[in-house]
């Protein structure tokens, strides 16, 4: 980071200084002037002060890093002991879009045990090379044998870029990787795209999803981003097998684990709001708790889920795994019927990409109607028992 370093035989009337700081960052301790943490770096003293006083210094640049040296888009596959989980299924998508951009191959990294079957799955879906690390140390997710096998990976093969899922153990070994490289990672990525150098855009929502940071890193190789179930679309499988499949010899030195798995039990089965393919969504225009009976009988009328928003976690009306938006859940249902649901940015960016999006609302303002397929302007304790009269009795809607 650049600094701002004080002369002291050049800054003279020390007061006439402290008055120049538009952030009274600038003491006064032993006779000299000092800067403080509070400085915003706005280069004021340098501007105002006497000549020389200040000095701005710029740290000296990184060198620059070979990028020939780092060729290639990695997906890292997800998996609950051999099933793939479908976010891998998307990130491989992208990475084929971004890999024929930058005029680059695609990658699948699989670490586990017994999964060559599964492997060859991943022929179906634009793979150019599937380094499979299948070794019974790896049987169980150990967070530390996964990251040594990721990182021999990566020693071995040097990918320009990683996509990682943010699922529960994307979200642990993604962080570890990148500390280990001492390089960029960026969560939650909504937007993906690359230049032809192999640099890496990523977008997320920042700031309570009010602006779309775009940020980069081109100047560290691999750049790790890691991506919603949901966000992306999943490509469709071909019938032709092509890629090659290539056993990832790891050193038992590297996935030495310090953690005994001494039982694994299963947790059971549940629907979630992600893979349904119709959602009701409670809002804000819900008056009490025991309303939401109402939006529970249209949501299983449709064979659907019931979700919510933010507010209504918070009041623990409903438990945080319905919750869609930023703070919550992804989701990408065909169909989606809000209720009383303004439409804040946050809530949007976590159900965007609906098929079928229908708003009830009473404010004719509400910024959910601009995004909406089909608007229902009125009391949702008015159209809801319509809509569930008609779905019952059979008649058109």
């Amino acid at each position: 980071m650049a600094k701002l370093v004080v002369h002291q035989d050049k800054v003279g009337d020390i007061k006439k200084m402290l008055s120049i700081c538009p952030f009274g960052a600038m003491e006064e301790q032993d006779g000299k002037l000092v800067i403080t943490a509070a400085c915003k770096m706005c280069r004021m003293c340098v501007r105002k002060g006497p000549k020389g006083a200040v000095e701005y210094v710029e740290d000296a640049k990184k060198p620059s890093i070979d990028k020939t040296k780092w060729q290639g888009i990695a997906v890292y596959i997800d998996h609950t002991e051999d099933k793939i989980h479908p976010v891998s299924y998307e990130l491989l998508g992208k990475a084929r879009e971004l890999a024929q951009k930058a005029h680059q191959p695609v990658y699948a990294l699989f670490i586990g045990y017994n999964i060559e079957k599964a492997a060859e799955e991943l022929k179906h879906y634009g793979v150019d090379k599937i380094f499979v690390c299948d070794n019974p140390a790896l049987e169980h997710f150990r967070i530390d044998a996964y990251a040594g096998a990721f990182t021999e990976f990566i020693k071995k093969v040097q990918p320009a870029a990683i996509l990682v899922g943010a699922t529960t153990i994307g979200r642990q070994l993604a962080p570890r990787i990148a500390a280990r490289f001492r390089t960029g990672l960026t969560a939650d990525c909504t937007i993906l795209d690359i230049k032809e150098n192999t640099d890496l855009i990523q977008i997320r929502p920042a700031f309570g999803g009010n602006i779309m940071a775009e940020i980069m890193t081109p100047n560290n190789r691999p750049q790790m981003a890691t991506v919603r179930y949901k966000v992306m679309d999943a490509p469709a499988r071909s019938n032709e097998a092509e890629g090659e499949l290539i056993k990832l010899d790891i050193s038992p030195e590297a996935i030495k684990s310090r953690i005994t798995v001494e039982q694994v039990t299963k947790k059971p089965k549940e629907k979630t709001i992600e893979a349904a393919d119709v959602l009701v969504v409670a809002g804000r225009g819900i008056k009490k708790r025991e309303d939401l009976s109402l939006l529970r009988e249209l949501a299983e009328l449709l064979g659907g889920e019931i979700a919510c928003t933010r507010p209504l976690v918070e009041a623990g009306w409903l438990d945080a795994r319905h919750q869609v938006g930023l703070s919550g859940r992804t989701v990408r249902p065909k169909l989606i019927i809000t209720c009383g649901v303004s439409g804040a940015i946050q809530f949007v960016a976590g159900m965007n990409n609906s098929e079928n999006i229908v708003a009830i609302n009473s404010d004719a303002q509400a910024p959910i109607f601009k995004m909406a397929n089909y608007a229902l302007h009125g009391d949702i304790y008015e159209i809801v028992p319509q809509l569930i009269q008609k779905i019952k009795t059979g008649a058109k809607i």
